[in-house]
């Protein structure tokens, strides 16, 4: 493993009873040692049934609870953390205007001192898309909204004035084949997934395979994956994973740090 094995975590805004609670979060989370700290970029918090075949499945109700917006929010994270990495799990481009959203993730970065992952996905919550007037479309327009972005993303980070503080590392969510791996393959310096271990396996095999077709090295691009428990970390670290994520989802009493605890207590007994 020539990564050093990191820690991220998701802390959710929805549902947190102010947004001071929130801010706290992520400091304490900082404190206990995470390496990075995300946020995510709903405009309403989904409610999950599950996960199935790596895809978030939502529940029958939706209902509206207190939320707040992500990069406005990432600004202050620049301010107020001192060490951890900062970012959103992921941006939705269809929602995110491309070119926009590169100076807005130069600007955070040069807040930050230099600490901002660009997460990047093509989006799939439909609430976040049609109650703020934007259009849904379908799998494949997403998809193809999201290849064309990532190019301008690109474009525009190697024209703003000033440049960012270092080359912003693109993070992208998502395991399917025909277009998010090879979008990984292209422009990803993070690849996170909820895949199982066996495929996980095959996907990232698939993903260096696709690295090489690009010109790219597959070392180039760290693995991210989910925390479960000790034993699946074990076998994720085994396959080439060297980036576990935890996610936090507050109550109405605040935010639980029981499974960061034991996740930052796992790799402190695997070093």
């Amino acid at each position: 493993m020539s990564r050093p094995l990191r820690i991220g975590v998701q802390i959710s805004p929805g549902g947190t009873p102010d947004y001071r609670t929130w801010r706290q979060a992520v400091l304490h989370a900082e404190d206990l040692g995470a390496d990075i700290v995300f946020g995510y970029d709903h405009f309403h918090a989904p409610n999950f049934a599950g996960i199935v075949d790596a895809k978030p499945i939502l529940a029958d109700d939706q209902p509206d609870v207190p939320n707040f917006e992500g990069w406005t929010a990432l600004a202050s994270w620049g301010e107020i953390t001192t060490r951890a990495e900062i970012g959103l799990l992921v941006s939705g481009i269809g929602y995110r205007n491309p070119d926009l959203l590169a100076d807005m993730a130069r600007t955070v970065d040069h807040i930050s001192g230099g600490r901002l992952i660009l997460g990047v996905g093509a989006g799939w919550y439909e609430k976040d898309y049609t109650t703020y007037g934007y259009d849904f479309g379908t799998v494949k327009s997403r998809a193809d909204l999201f290849d064309e972005g990532l190019l301008r993303i690109e474009s525009r980070l190697s024209q703003l004035n000033p440049a960012p503080l270092r080359k912003i590392p693109i993070l992208i969510g998502g395991a399917g084949q025909k277009r998010t791996l090879p979008a990984v393959a292209r422009h990803a310096d993070i690849w996170h997934t909820f895949l199982p271990i066996e495929l996980y396996r095959q996907a990232s095999a698939r993903v260096a395979e696709l690295a090489a077709e690009f010109g790219r090295s597959d070392s180039d691009i760290e693995r991210s994956v989910v925390w479960e428990d000790e034993r699946s970390a074990d076998q994720y670290l085994d396959a080439g994973a060297t980036l576990i994520t935890t996610e936090i989802r507050p109550t109405a009493e605040g935010f639980d740090f029981t499974e960061l605890e034991r996740l930052l207590k796992w790799r402190a007994n695997r070093a």
